[in-house]
């Protein structure tokens, strides 16, 4: 199979779908590798080193799209990318397309074959795809906290730990999952005060178990939102409902109740956001302020750290990779249930039921 890797056009993404290591692995089992020019300098690699991998470098995207069979990247495609897409295409990516009814339309208008990491699972009916970035994005969700917590950066001027003598900043963490567990870490490790909120009782009682007398657990209910909005100096949306549109936990009411200066990190907006007041940003203008409260709403936080979140995801997305180019999109999706909840959008409709769900269009299940 021919396998593109173009360069990623998102505001601030330095990230790559292939390094050359994988590059390699995928010329050593016999397929042809087109790389975009400066595709990898995000993280610096030459085209030199995608070369010597072997590789094939050209000079556009239009190139890439044009002669590759599967077009492998990080973020969804741009406008532009989605023009450049056709049926004989098929893309694997992320989509988020559950707040993002423009990319839909554009995605079906092309007929391509679009897989989506962030939907793809595994046996234990997690999201292997979806891990690597989200453990950055919970790690990452601390240490930005912490910087627009600084009085400089307009924060309320309050150190996570504390000092001895002053108490820490109150930290809480709305969702027990992946990014949760990973924010914990970090703020505990800066020695906040840290609570984390979920509706799954038997995930709060796993949580309990792993960080010991660390943290505190509660049970995500309206009124323990309102408290914890209410106390915090620092608020991470860290809740995913696999292809659909992230629950709004809290509303703008709530926010009016918040500290001055308190900060709010959504690591959900890439499924339309946690709080009622969440829109994108991105690395060029982070954060905005409604109500004294500071948002910070960066789409692909992970980019920051690209040369960390690209080596994770791509350990992550290699087996199914291969797998799609040895046996090509139906048979590789035929022979794998779980590559196969990774599909989206198929000859022009859409087959994953929350997406279609969230987008208010027709749902059509694929069948082998």
């Amino acid at each position: 199979m021919r396998v593109g890797v173009p360069k990623e056009i998102k505001n601030h993404e330095y990230r790559v779908g292939l390094t050359p290591p994988l590059v390699a692995e995928l010329v050593a089992a016999g397929h042809e590798v087109v790389v975009e020019t400066s595709a990898g300098m995000g993280i610096d690699f030459e085209d030199t080193d995608y070369a010597n991998a072997g590789a094939r470098i050209v000079a556009t995207a239009a190139e890439v799209f044009a002669q590759s069979d599967m077009i492998v990247k990080v973020k969804e495609p741009q406008a532009r990318e989605v023009a450049m897409l056709e049926p004989r295409h098929t893309l694997f990516t992320y989509l988020h397309l559950a707040p993002d009814p423009e990319q839909a339309a554009g995605l079906i208008k092309s007929g391509a074959t679009c897989i989506a990491y962030e939907t793809v699972t595994a046996n234990d009916r997690s999201l292997p795809l979806l891990k690597p970035m989200s453990e950055v994005a919970g790690r990452m969700s601390v240490q930005v906290g912490a910087h627009y917590l600084e009085k400089e950066q307009g924060g309320r001027g309050v150190l996570l730990g504390g000092v001895p003598g002053v108490a820490p900043a109150k930290v809480a963490i709305l969702g027990g999952g992946v990014s949760g567990i990973n924010a914990a870490q970090m703020a505990t490790g800066l020695r906040a005060d840290v609570t984390i909120y979920d509706i799954n009782n038997t995930r709060l009682a796993e949580l309990d178990m792993h960080f010991g007398s660390q943290i505190k657990t509660a049970y995500a209910s309206k009124a323990a939102i309102a408290a914890a909005v209410r106390n915090a100096h620092l608020v991470i949306g860290a809740v995913l409902v696999p292809g659909a549109a992230a629950p709004k936990l809290v509303t703008r009411d709530m926010l009016k109740t918040m500290k001055r200066g308190s900060v709010l990190v959504d690591i959900a907006i890439d499924q339309g956001g946690c709080f009622e007041t969440s829109r994108p940003t991105t690395h060029d203008d982070p954060v905005y302020e409604i109500e004294g409260v500071i948002h910070y709403c960066v789409a692909n936080m992970p980019g920051a750290v690209a040369r960390t979140s690209t080596f994770a995801l791509n350990n992550a997305t290699l087996p199914f990779v291969m797998r799609l180019a040895n046996l090509g999109a139906e048979k590789a999706m035929a022979a794998d249930p779980h590559l196969a909840n990774g599909l989206n959008v198929y000859q022009g409709k859409i087959t994953h039921e929350a997406v279609a769900e969230a987008l208010d269009l027709p749902f059509t299940a694929w069948k082998p």
